[in-house]
């Protein structure tokens, strides 16, 4: 697949997320799911991030890094549906952006009990951001299905970016993490 292909695919599966994302569809949650991590740059930068940090690892971290936020994002939703918080929930998620637009500029290859246990961590706090955000008369089950999936698209786009870009682009991706890592410092200083 080439690169402007992977592109236009990525593009025709956001899409609808993005046209739909906004309340009065009448859907039971999915739709809304589906646009909470696309329609918050924090969420965005983080999840993409992930999936670059990723393809810049070796073996069993390239899919134990997303795999791991997911689970643990999925976890947070679940204590966020039930109205539990995290102490500093926003400052979690900027810190979140700022950390990994750094690993990814870096190309940090930590341990992987290390990458994991970190990855958890900020997923965590995207779950329950995720959850406490619960639009009203929405399904929970559809809603954090939505946000599953599109967390799974956003590290699926990272991580194919950095696949599909030759060698030579590797300093582009770094530069991309570095942004990253800007946006969160911003964050964290709103």
């Amino acid at each position: 697949m080439t690169y402007k292909r992977l592109l236009g695919a990525l593009a025709l599966l956001l899409m609808p997320a993005l046209a739909f994302a906004h309340p009065g569809h009448g859907d039971n949650g999915l739709m809304a799911g589906l646009g909470h991590p696309i329609g918050g740059l924090d969420h965005l930068l983080a999840m993409l991030a992930v999936g670059l940090w990723a393809a810049q690892q070796q073996g069993t971290a390239r899919w134990a890094l997303p795999c791991t936020f997911v689970a643990s994002m999925l976890i947070g939703g679940l204590l966020g549906f039930e109205g539990l918080g995290l102490p500093a929930l926003e400052s979690g998620i900027a810190a979140s952006v700022l950390a990994l637009g750094l690993a990814v500029a870096l190309a940090v290859r930590p341990p992987l009990s290390l990458a994991m246990g970190a990855t958890a961590l900020f997923a965590l706090f995207h779950g329950v951001a995720h959850g406490l955000e619960l639009p009203d008369m929405t399904s929970p089950w559809a809603y954090a299905a939505g946000f599953v999936a599109a967390t799974a698209v956003l590290h699926g786009a990272g991580y194919a970016v950095v696949r599909v870009l030759p060698r030579a682009a590797a300093p582009l991706v770094r530069l991309a993490g570095a942004g990253s890592a800007a946006a969160g410092v911003w964050l964290l200083a709103g």
